[in-house]
């Protein structure tokens, strides 16, 4: 039965599809790779109800995040025809709803937060900061990539801390491998928009270098990426199974930039959507394997 787009299950299905939920697939594997690791360090053992909280502290910022950026950036999003059907110019959605579903997301991360650790709690606003700030950056920056990529970086750390109540320098790791993997990608995305950030006064690094300049940068960000999961992996005594891991992404990288160049976007989406949702499972599944096999109880 089709819901209609006024009807409360009609508005949270439009809402959801605003926010793009299926893509918490891309940093939420790296927040529970870090959470689990910790927990494996700490006693072996799987605390189902930390990692509970942990998931619902990252959907809902991550949710909140999404919501921020398309009501702030709304009226760009209509300038661009790539973006000119989201539903926030359609109408689909209000701006009163995606508020309402962005201070609920954000109620949710901050109830969960708390639930987790003081720590967490008192460097929530810490997370929140970068989410808000990144869809501003595009107006005084060429460098909003940054901004993102440090905003994501932040999910495993917080996932770490969420376990452990204490800081730890090989999150710091991880974190700073998903924020260049992030902010790399996002490079590529990017290059769709050159011609109407250029026409609109939006700034970004294809917008400003251009498109070349911007993949060559994208691909130095997963190189260092690549660098920086190994130097986890050797700081987390990590087995061969998270090597292996790293080895697929490495190739997944490889695949990423083989289909996409200077003179041919058209498979931008593959490699973002995609390849980009392929590495975050992936590197997950042989970390979780790696773990178990080292011991690690669920």
């Amino acid at each position: 039965m089709t819901v209609a787009a006024g009807t409360g299950r009609g508005r949270v299905r439009s809402f959801l599809r605003l926010v793009m939920i299926e893509h918490s697939v891309f940093a939420l594997p790296f927040a529970y790779i870090a959470a689990l690791t910790a927990m494996y360090l700490d006693d072996e053992t799987v605390h189902w109800a930390e990692l509970l909280l942990v998931t619902l502290a990252m959907v809902g910022l991550r949710t909140f995040a999404m919501a921020a950026n398309r009501i702030i950036d709304r009226e760009i999003d209509a300038r661009n025809p790539r973006t000119a059907q989201r539903e926030l110019v359609t109408g689909a959605v209000s701006v009163r709803t995606a508020w309402t579903g962005a201070l609920v997301s954000l109620v949710v991360f901050l109830g969960a937060a708390a639930l987790l650790n003081p720590l967490c709690l008192a460097l929530a606003p810490v997370a929140v900061g970068p989410m808000v700030l990144y869809p501003y950056g595009k107006r005084f920056t060429h460098y909003p990539h940054a901004i993102l990529g440090l905003a994501q970086a932040i999910g495993p750390v917080g996932g770490w801390l969420a376990v452990t109540g204490a800081w730890s320098w090989d999150a710091v790791l991880l974190g700073a491998a998903v924020g260049l993997w992030i902010g790399g990608f996002d490079l590529i995305y990017a290059c769709q928009d050159v011609d109407a950030d250029r026409a609109n006064g939006v700034h970004s690094v294809p917008a400003r270098f251009g498109v070349a300049a911007a993949l060559y940068a994208a691909r130095v960000s997963h190189a260092v990426t690549l660098a920086l999961l190994a130097w986890y992996a050797v700081a987390t005594d990590g087995g061969i199974a998270l090597w292996v891991g790293v080895a697929v992404v490495a190739g997944a990288f490889v695949y990423e930039h083989a289909i996409v160049g200077p003179t041919d976007l058209s498979r931008v989406g593959r490699a973002f959507f995609t390849v980009n949702g392929f590495v975050g499972i992936s590197l997950f599944a042989f970390a979780l394997t790696d773990l178990v096999v080292r011991g690690l109880g669920v």
